[in-house]
């Protein structure tokens, strides 16, 4: 991947997050993006995959609207389940939905998908679908924190 920022201008980053009726949930997601955007040079959108605003496809239509070319969707989840191995996938149009685990790979995205809205996706360029979060040791460094704090 070229390091100018002229590229850099073409990617797009999505977060997604399940959705909830709390508002707390969709709060986390937002400050995690506004975060990371402070890191990034990327244009930096959340999208959630039920009960909360935005979905995924007007996320994806809005960073489409800026003009990036490539969009990187991270799931902001722990661990693989159904939403992230098929629901959200599915969203998107990758693997049609199927339990495939070729995350991290660019799919060319060239029509459009209907999301339970029947909000379309407006995209032509590449869908690189990335894994959930993981057993990454930066979230047990958090977990200590959280009981090292308590006690």
């Amino acid at each position: 991947m070229a390091t100018n920022s002229n590229s850099n201008s073409k990617i797009g980053v999505l977060l997604v997050g399940h959705g909830s009726r709390l508002p707390y949930s969709k709060e986390v997601i937002s400050q995690l993006a506004g975060l990371y955007s402070q890191k990034s040079e990327y244009p930096v959108e959340v999208g959630f995959m039920e009960m909360s605003k935005p979905s995924i496809p007007t996320s994806l239509n809005k960073l489409a609207q800026k003009g990036v070319e490539k969009i990187v969707v991270t799931p902001v989840f722990l661990a693989h389940g159904v939403h992230t191995t098929k629901d959200i996938p599915g969203i998107l149009g990758l693997n049609n939905g199927d339990d495939t685990h070729e995350h991290g790979h660019g799919h060319e995205h060239g029509h459009s998908h209907k999301h339970d809205e029947d909000e379309e996706i407006d995209f032509d360029g590449e869908i690189i679908y990335t894994e959930p979060l993981g057993p990454d040791p930066k979230i047990v460094d958090i977990i200590k924190e959280r009981i090292d704090g308590a006690l």
